[in-house]
């Protein structure tokens, strides 16, 4: 067979034909019998499922086999273990393997035949979601709207697009478990042994690990405890954090990440005050009324040239449709180097894709289910912010507990993990007695001892324990700390 690739297999294909070229499969696999080493060039993204031929896919498959086992995959060994094969019988049993030797490529040539059938089978999945998408939009299963549509179309792109893969069903126990070793190899490595991304909070990271890919965070509080300060924190870290290195020509995060912050409450300018606060010193109060003096004004120009440049994406489009939180989450994945962290501020603010009739119960467990299922899709943690219920307020000890969460519904059952924000100081400052009594000293006593202390309730942790978590809290910064050994707030870890 010529080494010169003929493409006109699959150019000369109508549009009612699957786009596939059988001569460049039968090229690669007998290049493959004669030198090995090809595989090694083309096993980060051929798959079997990539053939156009079944029994070709299975062929490959075989040979993939013994090459990861460290055995020669040559037509010898393969007759051993393709004999009693009953679809490569089907096309000429044994024999075939010697017509694939006598198409083999050239091995210089080889990869570009196996770069011909990944993309011949990409264009195959795209004619199937093209042509699922036309049903859907004239004769859908189940009543859809239009956005609803639309954000199903993107769903399938972005999946097809980022992992250049055939759909499929099951996985092999074995790939799972390759997985799950290098996650715990990369956390063996990694220095204080965490295999999710740190939060910079040493304390929290220790409890959790970090935060894991695929996980949804729920941050829990009533107002003006610090659910926003703390989930700006970790993001404003793990930014300020981000490290990659080029391999294959694409980004691959090696610390840190970039960071997605959907702000349904507050708005981008607002945020970015909180986090040259939290990075200078200098209360937001202060910036924000412009009493800042000619040192302090040096150092906010010297902060905001050295923050400019980090991988915070800050979207504060109100009353955001959950389906087009997912979208631009994709979109930006693909577009900004990759997307490690997404954070939601908050929960409740979402909106669903349709006003439900059955609640607003039912309307936030749909908005948590689907952030849930967007952590899996792109494999990132999710940190979602959530409001409880007032019958906190209402107990005389007013830390939280999972039944408070406001329109539970399916927040505790969808979140891996939960977490609540405690600061005793809040409730206590708003109980002062009377001056100049008793009462006022001992008050005033106990709250110089938990004025700049904070408690992460851990609730629920479905890889972990659960429990409490004892932080620093700079109200004038909105900035949660470390506690050194003393109980003090430890500036030099965070």
């Amino acid at each position: 067979m010529s080494d010169v690739l003929d493409l006109t297999a699959s150019e000369d294909a109508s549009i009612d034909s699957a786009p596939h070229n059988i001569e460049a499969e039968q090229a690669l696999l007998g290049a493959l019998l004669f030198d090995n080493e090809i595989y090694f060039r083309a096993a980060d993204y051929l798959k079997p499922e990539h053939f156009y031929d079944p029994v070709h896919g299975q062929i490959f498959a075989a040979i993939a086999q013994l090459i990861n086992k460290g055995l020669l995959a040559d037509a010898i060994s393969l007759k051993t273990m393709l004999e009693h094969h009953e679809g490569l019988a089907q096309i000429g049993g044994l024999e075939y393997l010697a017509h694939l030797l006598a198409e083999a490529a050239s091995s210089a040539n080889a990869p570009e035949y196996a770069r011909l059938i990944h993309d011949l089978a990409l264009r195959r999945e795209l004619m199937r979601i093209g042509d699922s998408i036309v049903k859907e939009a004239i004769d859908p299963v189940e009543p859809k709207s239009g956005p609803e549509l639309i954000e199903e179309a993107e769903k399938q792109l972005f999946s097809l697009a980022e992992t250049g893969g055939i759909s499929r069903g099951f996985r092999p126990f074995e790939e799972a478990l390759k997985e799950s070793m290098d996650m715990a190899a990369a956390a063996h490595e990694r220095e204080g042994g965490l295999s999710g991304l740190a939060t910079g909070l040493k304390d929290l990271d220790h409890k959790l690990g970090g935060l894991h890919k695929s996980d949804l965070i729920i941050i829990a509080g009533r107002p003006s405890m610090g659910k926003t300060a703390l989930a700006t924190n970790i993001a404003f870290h793990v930014a300020r954090s981000y490290k990659y290195e080029v391999r294959d020509g694409e980004r691959h995060t090696t610390d840190g990440g970039v960071v997605a912050f959907f702000s349904l409450e507050m708005s981008s300018e607002q945020l970015a005050t909180r986090l040259l606060a939290e990075y200078t010193g200098i209360s937001s109060s202060t910036i924000r009324r412009g009493e800042v003096d000619e040192k302090d004004y040096d150092k906010l120009i010297d902060a905001a040239a050295e923050l400019n440049a980090i991988p915070l994406h800050i979207d504060d489009t109100g009353g955001l449709p959950v389906g087009a939180l997912a979208a631009r989450a994709r979109r930006l994945k693909r577009m900004a180097g990759g997307l490690d962290l997404i954070v939601v501020d908050y929960l409740q603010l979402v909106t669903a894709e349709s006003r439900r009739r059955d609640g607003r119960v039912q309307e936030v467990s749909e908005i948590t289910q689907r952030l849930k299922a967007l952590a899996k899709e792109l494999d990132v943690p999710v940190v979602a912010l959530s409001q409880l219920s007032r019958q906190v307020e209402q107990r005389e000890d007013k830390r939280p507990q999972l039944s408070d969460l406001r329109e539970s519904g399916s927040i505790e059952q969808d979140a891996d993990v939960v977490m609540f924000v405690y600061r005793e100081a809040y409730y206590l400052s708003r109980s002062q007695p009377r001056e100049d009594t008793p009462e006022h000293l001992e008050w005033q006593g106990r709250m110089n001892d938990v004025r700049h202390k904070a408690e992460i309730i851990v609730g629920k942790q479905r890889h972990g324990p659960i429990g409490n978590v004892d932080l620093s809290f700079r109200e004038e910064l909105t900035k949660f700390g470390n506690l050194d050994d003393t109980g003090r707030y430890d500036d030099s870890v965070h």
